[in-house]
């Protein structure tokens, strides 16, 4: 039984995740910020682990990671201000990732996002600030030495699992359903020979157990 802590254990990516992580013979923690969240974690079958990404130490929480063996960062600022994205998305995982370094966690699974995301949009400088942050992320991890796998989903949707999708180093840009990135991050976790690499996630025509095998 591999111990899994979550990162932003309470967003939903993180909440579809949880019981299919849970399913397959693994224990799961997940950090927290709101009392409410506590209760909602543990009825997915979770620990729940109460704490302030921007404001916890990197040593207390390496302490939270003893004996943990992989960590999710699944957390996001979700367009709440250009601070809160740094102090979020690219403080708080440079963060996890110092903490996962000092309590000697072998691998970490990013959500990022697709390159395409939004280009046609025009959402602004708050956006592009987002953008430059997931991707100074992305870069930070590659060359922290940790065992690492980085998943770009597309834009993020909320309707009802399609359980297919398109993955792999370069596949074309859509809006892939929330829960079908968490199962194919589940399948991605229960298939360690994937390692060290960077995925793009997109809807598709793929059974998510096809395109994992596929890529391993």
């Amino acid at each position: 039984m591999a111990h899994i802590f979550i990162v932003g254990g309470a967003g939903q990516i993180a909440r579809h995740m949880t019981p299919q992580l849970i399913a397959n013979g693994n224990r799961v923690s997940s950090l927290y910020r709101h009392d409410e969240q506590h209760d909602q974690l543990a009825d997915l079958g979770a620990t729940p682990v109460k704490g302030d990404l921007t404001q916890i130490s990197v040593q207390d929480m390496a302490a939270m990671l003893d004996d943990v063996e992989t960590v999710v960062f699944a957390a996001g600022a979700g367009g709440a201000g250009q601070e809160l994205t740094k102090a979020v998305d690219g403080e708080g995982f440079e963060k996890t990732v110092a903490a996962a370094k000092e309590a000697g966690v072998k691998r970490i699974y990013l959500t990022s996002v697709f390159p395409e995301a939004g280009r046609t949009a025009d959402l602004g400088e708050g956006f592009e600030n987002y953008m430059r942050i997931k991707k100074t992320a992305d870069v930070h991890l590659v060359r922290s030495g940790l065992e690492f796998v980085i998943i770009r989903p597309g834009t993020l949707g909320d309707d009802a699992p399609t359980g297919k999708v398109s993955a792999g180093l370069a596949v074309p840009y859509g809006t892939i359903q929330r829960a079908d990135v968490a199962n194919f991050m589940a399948e991605t976790i229960a298939t360690p020979q994937i390692v060290n690499t960077i995925i793009e996630l997109a809807p598709g025509d793929d059974a998510i157990p096809v395109a994992v095998s596929a890529l391993a």
